[in-house]
């Protein structure tokens, strides 16, 4: 067994660890943004609220499904004949209250107020419309995107998708997107997911696409 070990270097967890430090700053945080450098694959999440910073190393699972749940979005969109614009990965900072770093961030309705810029500053910029989390080895709950305030979370996690809405101070959970509110997203993202996996992802991808055309055509 390997130990995460955090350096003035670098931050080094295995695949799969998570970290927590309890009692941090908002100092703290950003100085583990700068140790991170360049590991991009590692997250670091901070809360003013809990006063922790959690450290986390995906596993080559989750990639693959975050890039398939991300690819579903803009399939969708596309359908809708909607705009957008995708980061992944992304960190969203809202200073001195919280920090995190979504699997996937999208800008659909302030898709226009973020053009040509190189880093989201949430003090100044509008929040994403919506975000993406798949946890595999680690819990996203939805007071984890409080401060920062998306329109909508999706939380994919043992095979089963949750849907969130941020109504005006909180969450709550929906059955459906706001976006695709005729799409049974909940049945969908699972079966489609799976697929992926054993037929492979084009094959998936394609396949899902596919479903999502005739049904519109049928509406």
């Amino acid at each position: 067994m390997v130990l995460p070990t955090i350096t003035r270097e670098s931050i080094s967890l295995e695949p799969g660890d998570e970290l927590i430090l309890r009692f941090r700053s908002w100092e703290d945080y950003e100085r583990l943004l700068t140790y991170r450098a360049d590991k991009a694959g590692l997250r670091i999440r901070y809360s003013s609220q809990t006063r922790e910073l959690r450290i986390l190393s995906p596993l080559p699972k989750h990639a693959k499904n975050v890039d398939v749940l991300c690819d579903m979005v803009k399939i969708l969109l596309r359908n809708i004949g909607k705009d957008w614009e995708a980061f992944t990965p992304v960190t969203l900072k809202k200073s001195d209250r919280q920090g995190i770093e979504p699997d996937g961030c999208f800008y659909i309705d302030n898709r226009e107020q973020i053009l040509g810029k190189e880093r989201i500053d949430l003090d100044i910029d509008p929040p994403p419309d919506l975000i993406i989390e798949v946890d595999l080895t680690s819990i996203t709950k939805p007071e984890d995107y409080q401060a920062i305030a998306p329109a909508e979370l999706w939380i994919y996690r043992r095979d089963r998708l949750y849907i969130y809405r941020f109504d005006r101070s909180s969450y709550r959970e929906v059955k459906q997107s706001r976006w695709f509110p005729d799409v049974e997203l909940k049945t969908l993202v699972p079966e489609y997911i799976d697929l992926a996996w054993n037929k492979g992802t084009s094959i998936a991808l394609r396949e899902f696409e596919e479903k999502v055309r005739s049904r519109s055509h049928l509406s």
